[in-house]
């Protein structure tokens, strides 16, 4: 199990922040070729993100290259692909055939690398009205997909609309991406970053939002935005012992032949006992996190 609550970017052309976000309790970092690196860098700056990624880090490393429709897409995966990479993010996903074409660029050149196929994550950001429409294509575009990342900056402009604090314009595709995510059979997707870094309380409430419709972690644009964000997407003590209490009378009442209780007041059938049990496990997994480590169980 792979949880990744907080992904926070920094710059590729920035190395102080590179490696401050490297090395911080977000559960990765992504460094960034796109839109924080002004073009006339980004050729300059691919030498410095591999050198980054070659030096010791407490996270998760992942990358994020310019879109297909730009002149640096390829350029950015031939120099940032290698053993020390851990993911992909591919700005401005528009297609399940876009998605494949960079699934077999990366393929191709892991298999260059002595690397095994398939090892590098690939999350597509979802970030225009046709990345939106095509968010089912691009789900079930290939098995290196695992997860979707929503950007609402882009997506916003692209609608020409304003994107406000309650995210009140953006929470149809919220939902879904969160449903594709499901319907394709990959894991919940990766929420859009919060601009305000000094207003705690609201990124708070916007990454509980997240989490209620179905998200699994959110884009984070900055260090102390990353221990709100991952408590917000961790399970509480309680909701953890609210789980537990659950999963041990459902398996009671299952081996007795009952497939439907109360617990507390409230009816637990067979859904009701796997979102117990899946809190649990990200609880655990949450926990090995905390220890230290990039977040593979």
């Amino acid at each position: 199990m792979l949880v990744i609550r907080t992904l926070l970017f920094a710059p590729g052309n920035n190395a102080r922040r590179v490696e401050k976000a490297l090395n911080s309790n977000a559960d990765a970092a992504i460094i960034d070729l796109e839109d924080s690196v002004p073009n006339a860098e980004k050729e300059a700056t691919r030498p410095l993100v591999r050198q980054a990624l070659s030096q010791g880090r407490r996270n998760l490393a992942y990358v994020r290259v310019n879109g297909l429709t730009t002149p640096w897409a390829f350029g950015d995966l031939k120099a940032v692909v290698c053993p020390q990479l851990d993911g992909i993010v591919l700005a401005k996903a528009e297609s399940g055939e876009a998605v494949r074409l960079v699934d077999w660029l990366v393929g191709a050149l892991e298999r260059e690398a002595g690397m095994t196929r398939g090892r590098i994550d690939l999350i597509p950001l979802v970030e225009t009205a046709r990345g939106l429409a095509n968010a089912e294509e691009i789900a079930a575009a290939c098995p290196r997909v695992k997860h979707l990342a929503f950007g609402a900056g882009d997506y916003t402009t692209d609608l020409g609309i304003n994107l406000s604090k309650e995210g009140t314009e953006i929470f149809y595709a919220r939902s879904r991406l969160a449903a594709v995510s499901c319907a394709a059979g990959i894991d919940p997707p990766i929420d859009t970053v919060f601009l305000d870094i000094r207003d705690t309380e609201a990124l708070t409430a916007d990454a509980c939002m997240a989490r209620r419709l179905g998200f699994q972690g959110k884009l984070v644009i900055h260090p102390d935005q990353v221990a709100p964000v991952n408590e917000a997407f961790t399970p509480g003590t309680e909701e953890v012992a609210q789980a537990q209490e659950i999963v041990n009378a459902f398996e009671q009442a299952e081996a007795q032949g009952v497939g439907a209780i109360q617990v507390g007041g409230r009816l637990v059938d067979y859904p009701i006992a796997r979102h117990a049990r899946r809190i649990l496990a990200l609880a655990e997994v949450a926990a090995k996190v905390a220890g230290g480590g990039p977040g593979h169980d």
